[in-house]
């Protein structure tokens, strides 16, 4: 076979081998991302390690108060310290605590990472986060593959190895978000990306707490807004605000007529009564 022959051969190959790799692509992509499963309730008896090296369950971190969730992995280069950077500075702004009002939990999608690795990882975030106390809120989790595989199906969360910088599949390809759980392990809410709105975390607490957490005024808030899952995030609901001020309105004026009629009748009566002593003198 003559140089141009090899060429024509080796040019070909090249082609085929590109069309397979661009062919593989999108179905690579198909299988990463976050595909939100509402009301879903999570494998709670599903078994994982805390960054202590205890076996725990999924379930030990929830029954009383809402969690935010976050699936990531700690070798990750770039991402997830993204994703746990963005989760601090949101909740430096929140009111409620870790631990008090609601639960962390971080789980590595990882299942050669460990509990010195998650170990690590929590006294940096919990150090960033600054709060005195709240280290016992947050909970930095690894698992064997099987119980990773049933939460991140369970979550809807998508993922693929591939292969770091020395060629080995140490590396993982994922989207990044968080998810708000209610106190009985099912999902509520999600928040996409890795900046989070402090004002739809508090008001997403509060919901998934079944409002049990926060005051009057934040449970009117939620009354207001409402979570939208299309744009994952709270959005005004200007029926309930117009509701609210006719509520408040009805209930000013009959407040006003209230006292206006007491006055009145104690007027009335006061002057009956001066009447009476002007007849009887």
């Amino acid at each position: 076979m003559g140089t141009a022959a090899l060429a024509q051969v080796s040019t070909m190959e090249e082609s085929s081998n590109a069309e397979t790799v661009e062919n593989r692509l999108p179905a690579l992509l198909t299988r990463i991302g976050i595909h939100q499963h509402l009301d879903q309730q999570l494998p709670l008896n599903a078994p994982f390690v805390d960054a202590n090296g205890n076996a725990v369950k999924l379930g030990d971190y929830f029954g009383q108060r809402p969690a935010i969730l976050a699936l990531v992995y700690y070798r990750c280069p770039i991402l997830c310290s993204q994703e746990l950077s963005g989760l601090v500075s949101s909740l430096e702004m929140v009111k409620f605590i870790p631990g008090k009002d609601f639960q962390i939990v971080v789980v590595s999608i990882d299942p050669t990472e460990g509990p010195s690795l998650a170990r690590t990882q929590k006294a940096m975030y919990v150090k960033r986060y600054g709060r005195p106390g709240s280290a016992t809120g947050w909970h930095f989790l690894t698992g064997p593959e099987a119980s990773i595989k049933t939460l991140t199906q369970a979550v809807g969360f998508g993922y693929v190895r591939v292969p770091g910088p020395d060629g080995k599949l140490t590396q993982f390809a994922h989207s990044s978000g968080i998810e708000i759980v209610t106190p009985e392990g099912k999902i509520a809410q999600y928040y996409m990306g890795v900046i989070y709105s402090p004002n739809d975390l508090q008001l997403g607490l509060i919901e998934a707490s079944h409002h049990k957490i926060g005051t009057l005024v934040d449970n009117i808030m939620t009354y207001c807004y409402h979570y939208d899952p299309r744009l994952g995030r709270h959005t005004m609901l200007i029926a309930r605000i117009v509701q609210l001020c006719c509520m408040l309105t009805i209930f000013g004026l009959g407040s006003f007529l209230a006292v206006s009629f007491r006055r009145d009748a104690k007027e009335a009566a006061a002057y009956r009564a001066g009447s009476t002593r002007a007849n009887k003198g």
